[in-house]
Order: structure tokens, then sequence, then C-alpha cells
């Protein structure tokens, strides 16, 4: 599914211990708390690499996180908005990825800007879940989907550079 570099990436990012969502208020502080930790972990591992590519705030109860998220395409830099909502069931169903201006531009995406990765993320996660967190989603969910649907996106000119380059 992923390259050997993202796997020894997401091998860095730390598994989460606590199996709670945000509807088990005595555990979900302590999730919260690994959630930062893992996100924190898997930015500097990124920016280690010179490959960093989102960045992302939580809203006062950490179950609405937005934020920017960017892709490198011929040395020119795409910004796309980026919203994760934490399902009902987190974590045991994974967070939802939201792309709101890529809304209705592929077929890989459902309403509303959700990103689909039922087909080959999602089956992953139910292995490790609850041990994967927000930033297992991005570097395994939304970072691949990134990789094989801009570059597409771009070449049917469906997204262009801010600069009116495609």
């Amino acid at each position: 599914m992923c390259d050997e570099a993202t796997r020894r990436v997401v091998a860095q990012i730390p598994l989460l211990k606590t199996p709670a969502g945000p509807r088990e208020p005595a555990l979900w502080p302590s999730r919260l708390k690994e959630e930062y930790g893992a996100l924190i972990k898997a930015v500097e591992l990124n920016k280690a690499a010179d490959s960093d590519w989102f960045r992302l705030e939580a809203n006062a109860d950490g179950t609405r996180w937005s934020g920017v998220c960017w892709f490198i395409h011929e040395l020119l830099k795409y910004e796309l908005q980026l919203e994760v909502q934490l399902t009902v069931t987190y974590p045991t169903t994974a967070p939802d990825l939201i792309l709101p201006e890529l809304e209705g531009k592929t077929a890989k995406m459902f309403t509303g800007g959700k990103i689909c990765l039922t087909e080959h993320f999602h089956p992953l996660w139910a292995r490790n879940q609850p041990r994967f967190g927000i930033a297992h989603a991005l570097a395994l969910g939304l970072g691949p989907w990134l990789a094989v649907e801009v570059p597409d996106l771009i070449s049917k000119g469906l997204i262009t550079h801010k600069d009116g380059q495609s």
C-alpha cells in the first residue's frame, strides 16, 4: 500500500494507548494528549526529512481540526484547506479527512469534500485501531491520496496554482 520511506516514517510515529473517543469524557483528555504527541512527532519527522506538508490546530474539545496541507508538483506548491473531523465512533473508525476546495472534482471523494479512503486505508485502520490516531490517518491516508489525486487533477486543469499556472 505504501512505499518503504512511508513505512519508516509511520513506524516512528508513536502508537496511541488510550482506547477512548470524545464521547468518553473520563478518558478523552488522555487520548487527546497522545494525539498531540503523535502529531508533534510526525511534524518533527517530516521537517527532519524536508517533507513538511501540513499544519493543523484543534477546536477546544479536540473533535474538529482545521488547517492546510500542501503538495509540491513540478516545483509549484499547491495549498489546500484541510479539515479533520472525528467520527462518532472514533477511534474505532477513522476520522474524516476533508478537502472542501476539491469537492466534486474527483470521483474519489464523498459529499462535503470527504476524501474516499474505503478501499485502501480503512482496512488498515480497522486492523490497527485504537492504536492509530490522526497522525497515522494523515501519513497513511491523506498523504498517499494527495500523491495520486493532485497530479491528476492538475493535469485535467481542475486545480490551478495560485499564480494562475497549471
